[in-house]
């Protein structure tokens, strides 16, 4: 998957969940508006969807309030004082967790920005048709293995072949 196809469709599953891109895109960036590919291509070519993956309006919309997340918390190491005055050294696993709150997106902001690829970080949370096939015996995307992707027939142009898993009502 290319940088593009995967902005692109970062921006579609936070446009289904309620984020305003043109509205955004037009107050933070003080671009004029064409089209939402060309505004996507804006980002990419530029690198300025560093600017869109860590705006609080971009990140509370893409991550849902109330949405169950799982995240890992890390290895601790810490000392205390036990009863007798000696001091102990605790150490506890990491572990995953499971967890439904109304801040997820500030969770995901934070490992974003620890993450050394911000795209990728992003890429294990979208919700695409390819992560259904459970026939897909190729590689990884493009993106994770540095690779450029396979030359298209000159005639042909492209057609995208990902597309959004959309929620199931409840």
């Amino acid at each position: 998957m290319t940088r593009f196809e995967l902005l692109h469709l970062l921006v579609s599953q936070a446009r289904a969940n309620g984020f305003e891109f043109r509205k955004w895109y037009i107050a933070k960036l003080g671009l004029p508006w064409e089209t939402t590919h060309q505004a996507v291509e804006t980002l990419c070519a530029q690198r300025r969807y560093y600017a869109l993956l860590f705006s609080h309006e971009f990140a509370s919309t893409f991550w849902k309030a109330g949405e169950h997340i799982t995240f890992q918390v890390a290895n601790q190491t810490f000392t205390r004082r036990k009863a007798d005055g000696t001091i102990a050294t605790v150490t506890r696993k990491g572990y995953t967790r499971r967890s439904t709150r109304p801040d997820a997106w500030r969770y995901h902001l934070r490992e974003l920005a620890l993450a050394e690829e911000p795209l990728r970080y992003m890429r294990r949370y979208l919700r695409v048709d390819e992560d259904l096939d459970p026939d897909d015996d190729q590689p990884s995307s493009p993106i994770a293995d540095h690779q450029d992707p396979p030359p298209q027939p000159a005639g042909n142009p492209p057609h995208p072949k990902i597309a959004l898993v959309r929620s199931r009502p409840s």
